[in-house]
Parts: structure tokens; sequence; C-alpha cells
């Protein structure tokens, strides 16, 4: 992995996951597992995180996969390819690859948007009682849809992609947080959790099912306890209005605006591509071996936008963008 990254060669994934097939297995030894991982990947994720080289990750059913969504029901895994389909905008027309370039050009408006906004602060609430003020750094960029390699290459990292996101500012995250979806992460359900923050450190943790989990994946590092991306997806997007839940990060987290702890991408700082990981955590952005995301998006989400200046802005109304 590392050898092939620092030679800059395409990564491709094509993922597909049984969401509980670490059940039962101790906590001790997945949290071991990540850690020594961790480690050993360190110089590739330094360069995927900093788009050293072009990667995109995709999705296919396996039967495990297709049974948790769909319990009981026959022609689960042909379910799973329609849902997939429906979710990438292949319709069976031939103009998947049309549908495609116009939703890039949708998202690349609200990211030039959201960056001429040169927000201070976003504040997170919704009526499961989340309401989470999320500081930025002072050179903080908006990104989404297609990425770009330090070499000048074009790439889509994430299909499907509903997001648009930047990165917090380490220590300037406070308040609470409540999850809208379980979060499937190494083998395991987590479900009905909230995160209390204080100056960036997540401080309490709570859930209904899988807390010994989410616990560990909290401590795999220091880091791995503050935030490293708040992303924005409306509650109309293709995924939320399928009424699925995939216990796959990369889909349920393009069904709602989401969170993660863990590192930051170091292309949501400016010119955060040519800077020491000394230089991207002086400039607020912060670093660790884990970057999870979970979903934290509802119907009647508000997010507003502080300016520098002390104006406030709406983002988000009533779960969808205002723009």
């Amino acid at each position: 992995y590392n050898n092939y990254a620092q030679e800059g060669a395409a990564y491709l994934v094509i993922a597909a996951a049984d969401p509980e097939n670490l059940t039962g297995v101790a906590q001790d030894r997945i949290t071991r597992a990540q850690r020594s991982s961790g480690a050993a990947l360190q110089e590739f994720r330094r360069l995927q995180m900093c788009n050293g080289f072009q990667w995109s990750i995709g999705s296919v059913p396996i039967p495990s996969w297709a049974a948790k969504m769909y319990p009981g029901e026959t022609g689960a895994v042909e379910k799973l390819w329609e849902a997939i389909f429906a979710s990438v905008r292949i319709s069976g027309k031939g103009d998947s690859a049309e549908q495609w370039r116009k939703h890039m050009a949708t998202l690349q408006r609200r990211v030039k948007k959201l960056n001429e906004l040169d927000l201070e602060s976003v504040r997170f609430t919704n009526s499961l009682g989340t309401d989470l003020l999320v500081r930025l750094p002072e050179d903080h960029i908006w990104a989404g849809g297609n990425s770009v390699t330090t070499g000048g290459v074009s790439f889509c990292p994430n299909m499907p992609t509903e997001e648009i996101f930047t990165a917090p500012l380490r220590d300037g995250v406070d308040g609470i947080v409540y999850s809208s979806k379980p979060l499937a992460l190494d083998g395991k359900i987590i479900d009905g959790f909230s995160m209390t923050v204080k100056q960036g450190k997540i401080t309490e943790v709570h859930a209904e099912a899988g807390e010994e989990a989410l616990k560990a994946a909290i401590t795999i590092d220091e880091g791995a306890s503050y935030f490293g991306e708040v992303a924005l997806v409306p509650y109309d997007s293709p995924i939320s209005r399928q009424n699925l839940l995939y216990y796959n990060t990369l889909f349920d987290e393009n069904a709602s605006c989401h969170i993660a702890f863990g590192e930051a991408y170091p292309e949501c700082i400016k010119d955060g591509g040519n800077l020491t990981k000394e230089e991207l955590r002086e400039s607020g952005l912060n670093d660790s071996i884990t970057h999870v995301d979970f979903m934290i998006g509802t119907s009647d989400m508000s997010v507003v936008g502080k300016t520098w200046d002390g104006d406030d802005i709406p983002i988000f109304v009533d779960g969808n963008f205002a723009f």
C-alpha cells in the first residue's frame, strides 16, 4: 500500500462487507488491529488524505449485506443492486454519465458559494437534541464532488457522493450531537448514540447499542476524540429518498449531514497538500490514525453559518440547502 501510494498509483476499491461480521469478537482484539494497521499504513493514509494519488470507492452487493438490508425478503441481492444503481444515478436510460456531470456541477456551485461566504462557524440544531457549534479554521476550504491530486489529476473519490465538507477547528467544537442513523463500524452496529463535546474534545458518549465499541473507537489515539470533518448533505438527496438503511457508511453518510471524529483532510485548508503534519496541526486541523463518519442529519436540521463580521446566514433550512 505504502509503496504504490508513493509511486502515485491509482487506487480503486470495490467494497462489500457483512455489517456484523465481527459480532462476538473481543473489542480489545479489534482495537489492537486498528492501532497496528493504522501505524503500518500511516504513509498510505497521509498521501490519500492529501490527494497524493487518485482514488475511488464503490460497492457491490453480497448476500450477507443484502440480507441485513432486506431481512426475510426474496431477491435481496437484486434489490440491493437496484438500490446501488439508483444511488449513483444509473437509470438504464444511457444517461448516467451526463447525470453525474450535472450532479458534480451542482456540488461545485454550492462549494463555491460556501467558500465565498468565508464563515467563522456553523451551528447544527434539530429536534433530536443536537446543538453543536463548529468553529472553522481561518483558512478553511469547503470541498465536494471531484477532487484534484497534487499532480493536477481530477478524480471522484466516492461513488455515491452527495456531501460538501470541510474541516472543523480542532479545539473549536462545543455542544452535544445525536446520531440520526446507526453506525456500522468494524463489524459491529452502534445505534442511538450521543456525544458531548467541549473545546473540540469528545468528553462523554452514550449509546443504546454498541457503546463499548464507540468508546474504543474514540480512544484509538489522542486525535480520535477530536473531529476532522463536518459535512452537509441535503435531506432530499437520492439516497435519503430511498428510505433505506445501508449499514454502510459510504451510502448512509450520503443520506445525511454527518461529522467525523479522527483525521482531517488537508485539502480542507489553504495549500494543505503541501503542509507537514505539524503545519496542518498549527493551522487547526486534527491528526489521527482513524477517520469515522457518523450521521446527524434530519428532516428538520437547521444549519446557520456565522461570518467573521458576526452575520448569521441560513445554510440549511428544514434539512435542505437554503441556496
